[in-house]
């Protein structure tokens, strides 16, 4: 069976693409629809329904730009209402695609609507299950990811719908099954997922402590609810883009490619309320950057830390990019909603300090030297999540995870030298420019972060194998 998985890294996301005869389905597709086309177009094919396993919240979905370009029809499953046209799937209806067939089967629990659609092949052969968020490789979706916008119901009652989807709805199907997750390792949808983006069912009833057989649905509720944090501040907001819909990609980037002098840049950073997001390399940005921008890399996990440290979706933004990702960086900003770029800096960077303009920087030390500091007694902060923090870490030092930052600033001192890392030097930057931005100045950061400490003789916690990779 023709099932192509398309899996974008730095969301950690899975699509799909389904062909037969001339017909193609798309499950779960991001926002910008082009290789979605470009794909359909090499077979031939038309895109003939766009199928959606549930709202998501950890990016906005490109169906209504599929319907708009190919004349998609949106498939969502029973009970989902957004706010444009939709065929809403009842439990078990089949969609002919060429000669394949679809089979929605409502499987409510990480949201109300979330629908797992079962690959059934032109002999009539089941496939695999396509199943957004309710089976990962290794884990099961979270049921308390924004889930006030669309049910009253709480987690624990949500739990208790996906326990009986399982049992009932995915187990007893075919072990031989392949299972299409719409999510891998890195996502925040689930709490400890496989780095393989697919397995057989079977393999996943062996393997996956969610469909342990002789689980209990209390057994399961609380296994699932354990080791949770909270989750990331901008899925509400996705989640209500993808009910109410959105502005086409090709709006957004009109808007956002208008290419600003060093001069018209600094005008619109004082006249509006935008913010200078610098997309660099962290390195790069350390050796020099335009004062109280902050730096979120475009080659890490750009789209999620965007999310998490910028709290309005609807912020304005003035970008700082390599002249040749400027596309690239409107597009990623998009994919979770952040459609209000409102130019770029022309020539970045390097013609901002040819300009003669004002220029900041962040100071770095190695490894080696944070070891004769360290001894010196000084304050060690350490912005990875706690799981990070709990597995191993510097003893004595005090854990901020970046992600809480903003409400703990109190934590980092103005009054003292202290220095900060993180597990590679990606997230202590992006935290150093914010210090940098809201008036600290007296601290460093560690180039390459706990990964290069380990090899030092700093006195470290054991290693502790953790539970949760949230």
């Amino acid at each position: 069976m023709k099932v192509e998985q398309i899996y974008t890294g730095c969301l950690a996301h899975a699509a799909y693409y389904v062909e037969s005869n001339g017909e193609a389905a798309i499950f779960d597709p991001l926002r910008e629809v082009g290789p979605y086309l470009d794909r359909a177009k090499k077979d031939n094919a038309k895109i003939k329904y766009v199928f959606e396993t549930h709202f998501h919240a950890d990016f906005v979905s490109g169906h209504l730009d599929l319907q708009k370009k190919a004349g998609s029809t949106i498939v969502f499953g029973p009970g989902a209402n957004p706010a444009y046209e939709v065929h809403n799937a009842s439990d078990g209806e089949l969609f002919e695609v060429g000669n394949y067939k679809i089979k929605a089967i409502h499987t409510p629990g990480h949201t109300m609507e979330s629908t797992t659609y079962l690959l059934i092949d032109e002999k009539g052969d089941e496939h695999g299950i396509i199943t957004g968020d309710t089976l990962f490789i290794g884990d099961v979706g979270r049921p308390d990811l924004a889930q006030e916008i669309v049910t009253e119901l709480t987690e624990e009652k949500l739990a208790g719908h996906l326990y009986d989807s399982l049992r009932n709805k995915i187990m007893p199907l075919s072990d031989d099954l392949i299972v299409y997750p719409n999510h891998g390792a890195g996502s925040a949808c689930g709490k400890k997922m496989s780095t393989e983006t697919t397995d057989t069912l079977g393999n996943q009833k062996q393997t996956n402590y969610a469909l342990r057989a002789d689980m209990t649905k209390e057994e399961f509720i609380k296994e699932l609810l354990t080791g949770l944090t909270a989750p990331p501040n901008y899925f509400p907001q996705n989640v209500m883009m993808n009910i109410k819909g959105y502005e086409s990609l090709d709006t957004v980037m009109e808007r956002a490619t208008q290419a600003l002098s060093p001069e018209a840049f600094e005008a619109a950073a004082n006249e509006t309320e935008a913010l200078m997001l610098d997309v660099r390399d962290n390195e790069e940005f350390s050796k020099g950057f335009v004062p109280n921008s902050i730096n979120i890399g475009l080659d890490g996990n750009f789209a999620q830390w965007v999310g998490e440290m910028i709290p309005s979706v609807s912020q304005q933004i003035l970008l700082v990019a390599d002249p040749n990702r400027i596309e690239e960086a409107i597009t990623r900003l998009s994919r979770v909603g952040y459609d209000n770029c409102i130019g770029y800096l022309n020539g970045g960077f390097e013609n901002w300090k040819a300009s003669g303009k004002e220029i900041n920087s962040v100071n770095r030390i190695s490894a080696s030297e944070l070891v004769s500091k360290q001894k010196e007694g000084q304050l060690i902060i350490d912005i990875r999540k706690k799981s990070e923090f709990d597995s191993e870490h510097v003893i004595g030092a005090v854990n901020v995870p970046l992600n809480q930052m903003n409400d703990h600033l109190s934590e980092f001192p103005k009054d003292q030298f202290f220095i900060i890392h993180c597990a590679g030097g990606y997230r202590s930057m992006l935290a150093s420019s914010i210090l940098k931005q809201r008036g600290w100045d007296h601290f460093v950061d560690v180039r390459g972060g706990f990964s290069e400490i380990k090899e030092t003789e700093i006195p470290k916690t054991d290693y502790v194998c953790p539970s949760t990779l949230l």
